[in-house]
């Protein structure tokens, strides 16, 4: 595939990348593929992690990624695939609760894993690739 039929997705909607990492891709492959970098809670017109622990944490991952899918054209009805990173394991009853909120029916498949750690000292990563027929 060449570069050319990959696009780089990017939005000031969305904190900007702290790495050598895209905010998402679009790919045309059976449809048009989008594949986000994680998101962490970060606000993006501050760049400072949300306060509030991890449902205000979730929250603001969503609304990141809310933003970078729908500068690719797409939103979380296109979503078919979600890793979820979480710094403790007991946190994911309250993250699932405000992830379940933003993903209609059929919800995407998920992987859920525990970290040693996350950038900024997160306390919930989260990634989704997409397709838009």
């Amino acid at each position: 595939m060449s570069t050319e039929t990959k696009t780089t997705i990017h939005t000031s909607d969305a904190p900007p990348a702290i790495g050598p990492y895209a905010q998402g891709r679009s790919v045309p492959l059976a449809g048009r593929w989008i594949v986000t970098s994680g998101q962490v809670g970060m606000d993006p017109a501050t760049a400072a992690l949300v306060p509030g622990g991890i449902a205000a944490e979730t929250e603001r991952v969503m609304k990141n990624l809310e933003a970078v899918l729908k500068a690719g054209g797409a939103g979380f009805r296109h979503v078919v695939k979600t890793t979820v990173f979480l710094a403790d394991m007991a946190d994911f009853a309250a993250m699932n609760d405000v992830y379940a909120r933003f993903f209609p029916d059929p919800k995407p498949a998920r992987s859920t894993v525990a970290v040693k750690g996350l950038p900024r000292d997160a306390r919930v990563e989260i990634e989704v690739w997409a397709i838009v027929s």
